[in-house]
């Protein structure tokens, strides 16, 4: 479908809503086709197709609200969402912060933000692609001796957004990966690691052999783990689950948290909540970027702004509801954030080492050990140890603990690292200590 299909069948919802005695309403509709294939020493192992459309229709009588959904866009499908979420309103209890976001914060501008990049392959240049990607991997050392499969993704689809202002907006997008897992054996242990790359355009990918190999490489380092003793150490997060940590620290200053009370930075804005070399920007407005966008889910224009500059909080992340409650006004992330970018301190991956000396590199984390309310942090991980800037061995079945603002509050340092086209980038991240209890004592 075109979006002008889609902007139309959006229109038509909001017409319908209208008729039906809604005083405000919002629409929804989407969609997108996709493939993906997998391989497995060098066998087809999987393909799969996805054609997926939908709406949802949000409606508003006064202060009650109804919402609803089908993925039948015919239009006695649409007239019957329509008066099931109108149905669904008269039941609701009246909620006195509801309703559509302030008609003069809706988007004017509608920039070209180069989001749409459809890669047309077919199936057997997909698996071609997936099996040049495996074997770089099962190449790079003997000890790989098996393959968790490569696998390669693109997705093409587009929405449009319409509520009862009067504002319409919409674009294509476009999404694409590849990936691949191995596993390697040495001495009766065995491990497993992985490497993919993401993008909106397929030019911008990795090739298949560099992720590949880059799995394979970061596989077979991680053989031979030994333990360490008990203690206190500095601890890196390798740029990939760094941004995991920039995402905590995004939700502890996200509307539902704060309002509920379910933070532990609540009543920090305007206050120092990290080292004074933590810097986070928020721009939607990147090209190809993951997150970008000009309008969020409320069709509020989206902005470029600093949330967190030498270590002080400078804006919450919020919706229209949340920021009702809070006595505030949205920010225009109803959805969620849009690009955040984390600056660097200036040093690269190694330079990181040696400012760290001793202590602990983390490039898996395992489980969900955050307290929200607290801020703390407990988590099982593994990765390598480092003496005097460099590895030394692997580490495995180890467990890292501290508070997520002590974290924050400790940074040393971050690095340049940043992988290309996530949603969240930033560098590596050292934390100057943490508690990391192992089985070495």
């Amino acid at each position: 479908m075109q979006l002008d299909q889609l902007k139309h069948i959006a229109q038509e919802i909001i017409s319908l809503a209208k008729q039906a005695g809604a005083s405000g309403a919002e629409a929804e509709v989407s969609f997108g086709t996709g493939q993906t294939v997998s391989v497995r020493q060098g066998e087809t192992e999987n393909i799969e197709y996805n054609r997926d459309k939908g709406c949802s229709v949000t409606v508003y009588f006064g202060q009650q609200k109804g919402y609803a959904s089908t993925s039948d866009l015919n239009p006695q499908a649409l007239k019957e969402s329509v008066a099931a979420a109108c149905n669904i309103a008269k039941y609701t209890a009246q909620d006195a912060f509801c309703g559509l976001a302030d008609a003069d914060l809706m988007a004017t501008e509608m920039p070209d933000l180069s989001l749409h990049h459809p890669w047309h392959i077919d199936v057997d240049q997909a698996l071609a692609i997936a099996q040049r990607c495996e074997a770089s991997a099962l190449a790079i050392d003997d000890r790989i001796t098996n393959s968790e499969g490569a696998s390669v993704y693109t997705q093409s689809g587009a929405f449009a957004y319409a509520n009862s202002h009067g504002f319409l907006g919409g674009y294509p997008s476009s999404r694409h990966s590849i990936s691949c897992s191995v596993i390697a054996e040495h001495a009766g242990a065995m491990q497993r690691d992985y490497w993919y790359s993401s993008a909106r355009d397929a030019t911008d990918l990795l090739s298949p052999e560099q992720v590949g190999m880059m799995a394979g490489e970061r596989t077979v380092k991680r053989l031979g783990a030994k333990p360490i003793k008990t203690g206190q150490y500095p601890v890196l997060f390798e740029a990939a689950l760094a941004s995991g940590l920039i995402g905590n620290l995004l939700s502890a200053i996200s509307g539902g948290n704060l309002y509920r009370k379910s933070s532990f930075l609540l009543d920090s804005l305007h206050t120092q909540i990290a080292s004074p070399l933590l810097h986070i920007d928020e721009d939607p407005f990147v090209l190809k970027g993951a997150g970008s966008s000009a309008f969020d889910s409320e069709g509020v224009a989206c902005q470029r702004r600093t949330l967190v500059e030498d270590g002080r909080l400078l804006g919450y992340v919020l919706g229209s509801y949340s920021a009702r409650k809070l006595g505030m006004q949205t920010t225009g992330n109803a959805g969620g954030t849009h690009n955040i970018r984390v600056r660097s301190t200036g040093q690269d991956f190694n330079q990181l080492l040696q400012t760290m000396g001793t202590g602990l590199l983390v490039t898996e984390m395992l489980g969900h050990g955050l307290n929200m309310v607290t801020g703390d942090y407990s988590r099982g991980a593994a990765g390598y140890w480092v003496e005097n800037g460099l590895i030394v061995h692997p580490l495995e079945e180890i467990t890292i603990a501290s508070n997520l603002k002590d974290m924050l509050n400790m940074i040393v340092a971050i690095g340049n690292d940043t992988i290309p086209h996530n949603a969240k980038q930033t560098g590596s991240i050292l934390i100057e200590r943490m508690t990391v209890a192992a089985g070495g004592d």
